[in-house]
């Protein structure tokens, strides 16, 4: 069991993880932006340090500060909660090289989701089906044939990121250069790539997500299922 843990995280994301120590007894390290000294989560933990100004990318996104404060306060572990870098692999691979216990995915395993392209030729190979995708990114050229090859309509998406950004609905040939565009522009500016592949598109249907947790002991539960049809930017709402 860890004896100290930090959240890299903010509001109600860093008071749930707190308060899930708190009931195993395990101390919490908070961290904060200027902007957040009088938080909720900066009252409940149990040491709190500043981080840096307002903006996420000088505070919370911040992995050398964010690894320093934790070598400092003795922190077994960091816990990354969800968004900022709980799924940046080089935050992953810097607790591990500081001795630090990531409470989240392995580095390896973060690289290997980070491209959904690799990622469904990964499940590929592993027999899994896969919905119909192009290989392409940025060659309009090969985006083109993808799409002819795999009708409309189509969801040009980022092989980065998520929540959404980056993604446009194309539902012909006229919108599909001036969307892809537009997507590339945008994921570059959320996700600091702009490469984008098309996707088939199936209006109604509905999305259904499964849940499993596993731990380093090698231990996988099933958490059931969950209805996300609700969607917006073609993400789920609910």
């Amino acid at each position: 069991m860890f004896k100290k843990v930090l959240i890299a995280n903010r509001g109600d994301v860093a008071v749930r993880v707190m308060r899930a120590c708190r009931e195993l007894g395990v101390e919490t390290v908070a961290i904060y932006s200027k902007a957040d000294r009088n938080a909720l989560h900066v009252r409940y933990a149990d040491e709190v340090y500043p981080i840096g100004e307002g903006p996420a990318r000088s505070s919370y996104l911040d992995i050398e500060r964010i690894i320093e404060v934790a070598v400092r306060s003795n922190s077994d572990a960091i816990h990354p909660g969800y968004g900022f870098l709980s799924e940046n692999r080089a935050f992953a691979q810097a607790c591990a090289d500081a001795g630090i216990a990531f409470i989240g995915a392995t580095p390896q395993a973060i690289d290997a989701l980070a491209d959904r392209r690799r990622l469904g030729e990964s499940l590929e190979a592993a027999g899994v089906p896969v919905w119909p995708m192009s290989r392409q990114t940025l060659d309009p050229d090969g985006l083109r044939q993808a799409a002819e090859k795999l009708g409309f309509p189509l969801l040009v998406r980022p092989v980065a990121g998520g929540g959404g950004l980056g993604e446009r609905l194309v539902l012909s040939f006229d919108d599909l250069n001036d969307l892809i565009s537009l997507a590339s522009i945008e994921a570059a500016s959320s996700f600091g790539t702009g490469e984008v592949y098309l996707e088939k598109s199936l209006p109604g249907a509905r999305r259904i997500e499964v849940h499993v947790l596993a731990d380093s002991a090698g231990q996988v539960i099933y958490l059931g299922e969950s209805e996300r049809t609700i969607r917006r930017r073609y993400q789920k709402l609910i």
